[in-house]
């Protein structure tokens, strides 16, 4: 007979393990439900490596089409990516960190460092530089991977108007991440990657994170890819280590973008943060806190290197992403509920295709939600449909790509893009002027889609369709900053002097 004391640890030990298995089996149903969307997805193109967990377990970290398509080489956990902005998170940690060991100060003043700063910006504080609120137009600096020294970049970034005195509003600009690296060098007195490498990767063992210094396989590294309108087909932009400078003229790209990372390694952050063995409780607290609305309705805010709003009945969330272009990188955490979702890229198809994380987010949140699967580009899609109809089948394109996306066409760019390329490069005329015959019927109101048809038929020699062409465009010109007027006037001379 079992005495009473071990048949209640027999119910208390069943229980448990009842649990546990429940868990499990609840893991692995989340596990295939997101695996499948993420497959069906990598049929229309997706591509990148995703990580989820919850509760400290890992429930999902897979790799998902190609890392390169020319080598057969898939993208795998360990992949690298370039993580785009997520880049800002690292920069804020780095002026904390110096903040925790007395070095500087969040309130300090930026001709602290910099004496040869402007009247208009000496008293720009670090906190405003955290924030974007230092009143830095985004456009300040040049494009990331053109070559800029320090004293190039800071000078260019004394010299820029402001767009409204220091601490008013938000304001997303770049230049402001860039000038606080300048910082954490001047202080430090190590480059930015030693820096970041020494006091926070090394120690993580985040051995697949980096700005510039590579210490592993390069094939581990993921190609961009981008469909490419002019000849209708997925290009190789290759590696980030291709386009950044060689020497140390970096300085349109550090600090505020092009770290590459895993989404190993950035889980391996994401706990370190939550344990606090990245900064000390209060100052991690700093870090979270929303400190500035990034828009009117006060729905989302900015703290030091994240995004910090609610969502899914009020869940606190903290959150970043980032781009360049080419790479997509989203981190999503749901601190109160310890859910973290990594989602990288390194092809951007659609909004879709960038709203991975979130639809993850929402099917692990609620068990009826039914994520969207990533259509193909509709660049590519708009091809796919050349290739299989003849011209005067164009009217049946927009239902085509609704059916395909789920969404009507939005973006005139696209039509007029692929249909004056067809065109100007004489490839396949028929379908060009009629997908800018179409964009008209679309955006009937856009005097631009309409000078660019004239444009075509001019081309084409169809000169009495270009001439109404030109004067439709000239006709639904704004009163201001009209870009194709002058094109379109001068045809219209042109062809009547003909």
């Amino acid at each position: 007979m079992r005495h009473p004391l071990q048949k209640t640890l027999y119910f208390t030990l069943f229980f448990i393990f009842s649990v546990q298995a429940q868990e499990r089996l609840n893991d692995n149903a989340l596990f295939n439900r997101i695996d499948s969307y993420l497959n069906q997805s990598v049929a229309n193109g997706y591509s990148g490596s995703v990580l989820v967990a919850q509760d400290g377990q890992i429930i999902l970290s897979k790799g998902y089409g190609w890392a390169d398509r020319s080598n057969k080489i898939k993208n795998t956990p360990s992949t690298v990516f370039n993580i785009g902005s997520v880049t800002k998170q690292f920069t804020a940690a780095a002026i904390l960190k110096l903040m925790e060991e007395e070095k500087l100060d969040v309130t300090d003043k930026i001709e602290t460092y910099f004496p040869e700063a402007t009247s208009d910006k000496k008293d720009i504080t670090i906190h405003q530089l955290l924030t974007h609120t230092s009143g830095v137009s985004p456009q300040t600096g040049g494009f990331r991977y053109n070559e800029a020294s320090k004293t190039a970049f800071l000078e260019e970034f004394f010299q820029a108007d402001l767009l409204y005195a220091p601490g008013t509003k938000h304001t997303y600009a770049n230049a402001n991440y860039i000038v606080l690296a300048a910082i954490v060098e001047q202080v430090s007195q190590q480059d930015y990657e030693t820096y970041l490498r020494e006091h926070f990767w090394k120690p993580l063992q985040m051995n697949h994170t980096g700005y510039k210094g590579i210490s592993f396989n390069s094939e581990q590294l993921a190609h961009g890819y981008y469909f490419h309108f002019t000849d209708g087909k997925w290009n190789d932009w290759g590696t980030t280590q291709n386009h950044l400078p060689y020497n140390n003229h970096h300085w349109y790209s550090i600090g505020k973008g092009d770290i590459y990372s895993t989404v190993e390694d950035l889980y391996k952050w994401h706990l370190a943060l939550e344990q606090n063995n990245v900064l000390q409780p209060e100052t991690k607290k700093l870090m979270e806190m929303a400190h500035t609305p990034e828009n009117e309705e006060k729905t989302s805010f900015y703290g030091y290197g994240w995004a910090i709003y609610n969502a899914f009945e009020n869940k606190k969330v903290v959150t970043h992403n980032g781009s360049n272009g080419i790479f997509f990188s989203d981190f999503v955490r749901f601190v109160d509920d310890d859910l973290v979702v990594i989602a990288l890229s390194n092809s951007i198809l659609n909004h879709q295709s960038e709203n991975i994380a979130w639809e993850i987010s929402a099917t692990i949140m609620d068990d009826a939600h039914q994520p969207r699967i990533v259509p193909k580009n509709t660049y590519e899609l708009v091809f796919d449909f050349m290739k299989k109809n003849a011209a005067d089948k164009a009217n049946q394109l927009p239902q085509f790509i609704e059916n395909k996306t789920g969404s009507a066409i939005t973006d005139k760019a696209i039509l007029n893009r692929i249909g004056f390329k067809q065109v100007s490069e004489q490839k396949d005329t028929k379908w060009g002027i009629a997908l800018l015959e179409l964009n008209t019927v679309l955006f009937p109101n856009d005097g631009n889609l309409w000078d660019s048809l004239g444009e075509g038929y001019y081309l084409l020699n169809e000169n009495d369709k270009a001439a109404k062409s030109f004067e439709k465009a000239l006709a639904l010109q704004p009163e201001t900053n009209c870009h194709w007027c002058e094109n379109s006037t001068n045809r219209l001379t042109e062809l009547s002097a003909n």
